[in-house]
């Protein structure tokens, strides 16, 4: 069906970055911009110079008459309504990643978003509403039906009014209509499909999700010392050099923890996330707590699980040595490696926790691996099945 306002709303890994592109090949304008998050900026960029003939644009602040047709023109959602000249964008298509970042109209990116003209909309997302249908009205505005945010409240949500002090605030309490909704949502261009409508369970699917570099792993590696948040970083030993370039890469990379950020809000499921220092475990629970996720852990301080027994959203915090075996978390179905394990048998083993017997759905593990880093080198070592040693490191990988 040829439309040219669509929502792809598919779980995470299956396939909603070619979906999107193959979309955006189909409506052929002129000009396609891409708002995402980020963290993904890169990705997109590598996708399209990869697979198309596009030229391809991280907007920074450019004039709109000096963009060539033919172009993808990717920004982030935090900097887009700072960019005013993008008003000025005519013929062109747009797609927006993880498109409940719109979900609060009354956001600066949001009301940015809906005062632009775009003649094509392609959404794509795998929580579209997180569960709370009434979020959806601004990807609705998006996708051309014109319904009221008064009616939309009034014929699909069951609210009531609360007393807070003194003053009355309504809530959603339930939702009616369900039905008719699904039915209006189709008709407007909106394609919903789960894991388990798609692959072949159980099967695993892996994701390795590039991180850019910084200029202090850069330094430390070639200079041996660095100073950050007044730690003083000395590689005077090959064992001490690989341990700080890991941490380098990890705990002091920026990047990955907002690349972390992005893909624990991209999803409602239960999602373990495999660590080694203790330093890691800290950033880690804290951006879980910034997201309101309820956390568990298994550490050598101890094993909480009672978030990951109870909260369909829990994120639950692994440190290799301590939970890589021996322990069943089949409840969830989704692996974040924030950093690798230098051995392979505890990679392999951290792989099962999730795929196992009783395992209903597909497995999916995500590698957050900074580029042109050591990261890159351990998990080479691991595919292979091998550890990554001193041995290697010494002989010069880097």
């Amino acid at each position: 069906m040829h439309r040219n306002l669509v929502a792809y709303y598919l779980d995470m890994g299956l396939g909603k970055t070619f979906l999107g592109s193959e979309k955006l090949k189909q409506l052929n304008a002129p000009f396609n911009l891409i708002v995402c998050q980020k963290s993904k900026i890169t990705d997109w960029a590598e996708h399209f110079k990869t697979y198309y003939d596009y030229e391809v644009i991280i907007f920074k602040n450019q004039p709109i008459e000096a963009i060539p047709p033919h172009s993808i023109i990717i920004i982030n959602y935090d900097l887009v309504w700072r960019r005013k000249q993008l008003e000025e964008l005519r013929d062109f298509s747009m797609l927006l990643d993880e498109s409940q970042y719109i979900k609060n109209e009354n956001s600066n990116r949001a009301k940015f978003i809906l005062n632009l003209k775009p003649d094509n909309v392609i959404l794509l997302s795998g929580t579209p509403t997180g569960g709370k249908y009434e979020e959806l009205w601004s990807q609705l505005r998006l996708l051309g039906w014109g319904i009221s945010k008064k009616l939309f409240y009034k014929q699909y949500t069951i609210t009531e009014k609360l007393d807070v002090g003194g003053f009355y605030i309504t809530v959603v309490t339930g939702y009616k209509n369900v039905d008719r909704l699904k039915d209006k949502l189709y008709q407007h261009g909106a394609i919903f499909m789960k894991t388990d409508e798609v692959v072949e369970l159980p099967q695993q699917v892996e994701q390795i999700i590039k991180i850019p570099n910084t200029p202090q792993y850069r330094k430390f590696n070639q200079d041996r010392v660095i100073t950050i948040d007044d730690e003083m970083l000395v590689g005077d030993t090959a064992l001490a050099k690989l341990l700080y370039l890991r941490q380098l890469a990890s705990i002091y990379n920026q990047h990955k923890q907002q690349a972390l950020k992005d893909l624990l809000s991209s999803t409602h499921d239960r999602v373990i996330v495999f660590y080694n220092f203790k330093k890691e475990y800290q950033l880690i629970k804290r951006l879980a707590e910034e997201l309101e996720k309820p956390a568990s852990h298994i550490n050598g301080d101890g094993t909480d699980l009672d978030n990951y027994d109870t909260k369909d959203n829990s994120v639950t915090l692994v440190q290799y040595q301590a939970g890589s075996t021996g322990v069943n978390l089949q409840k969830a179905n989704r692996v974040i490696y924030y950093s690798l394990p230098l051995s392979a048998e505890l990679w392999m083993q951290s792989k099962k926790r999730i795929h196992r017997i009783g395992q209903p759905r597909s497995c999916f593990y995500y590698y957050l691996i900074t580029e042109k880093s050591v990261e890159e080198k351990i998990l080479e070592a691991l595919k292979q099945r091998r550890d990554f040693t001193l041995e290697l490191f010494e002989k010069g990988v880097k």
